[in-house]
């Protein structure tokens, strides 16, 4: 399968650097989607179709003296309810270490937190996260990235509100995402 889809877009194992570098990872590329996708869609019986849930990620980041707060609220709009989903905040700083985080959340490094965000009900109420970090030092700023991690298979069409980026000055103030 995979060389007939190869050879119909002009690729030739061994060889593709004489079709172009780029029409071979294209290629590649393409068949490799194929293969998955047949094998993610293949079910007993009939086509499986991942569910659809658009996961959505708000909350605001706080940050005076190198104490870093966040609060992170976390649902589905549907139309599939999730079993859960796990978040990723990575912040431009290291975090100060032997910091306790909530249950639900753990280490990634010394700048990452990852957090389980529990059942995300279709339509329902969103689950909370805080996190009360410290940062190495007192920066003048901090940017914290969020974004979905694992969302148990789900396919999401609405990415833009799950994945965030923002800027904190160390003002006290909370910034909004």
């Amino acid at each position: 399968m995979i060389w007939a889809i190869c050879g119909r877009y002009g690729y030739v194992p061994g060889m593709w650097w004489r079709s172009g570098r780029r029409a071979g990872l294209w290629a590649v590329s393409g068949a490799a989607a194929l293969v998955v996708g047949a094998a993610a869609s293949a079910g007993a019986g009939g086509r499986v179709i991942a569910p659809e849930a658009d996961v959505a990620h708000h909350g605001s980041v706080t940050l005076l003296d190198g104490r870093l707060d966040v609060s992170l609220h976390s649902r589905s709009h549907g139309p599939a309810s999730l079993d859960g989903a796990t978040v990723r905040l990575r912040f431009s700083e290291p975090l100060a270490g032997a910091q306790k985080l909530p249950g639900q959340c753990l280490w990634g490094g010394d700048r990452v937190v990852l957090c389980g965000t529990g059942e995300l009900r279709a339509g329902g109420a969103a689950q909370q996260v805080r996190l009360d970090l410290r940062t190495v030092g007192a920066p003048d700023e901090v940017i914290v990235k969020i974004d979905t991690m694992w969302n148990g298979g789900a396919t999401d069409r609405n990415p833009s509100n799950n994945e965030h980026q923002v800027l904190a000055p160390a003002t006290g103030d909370p910034y909004v995402f």
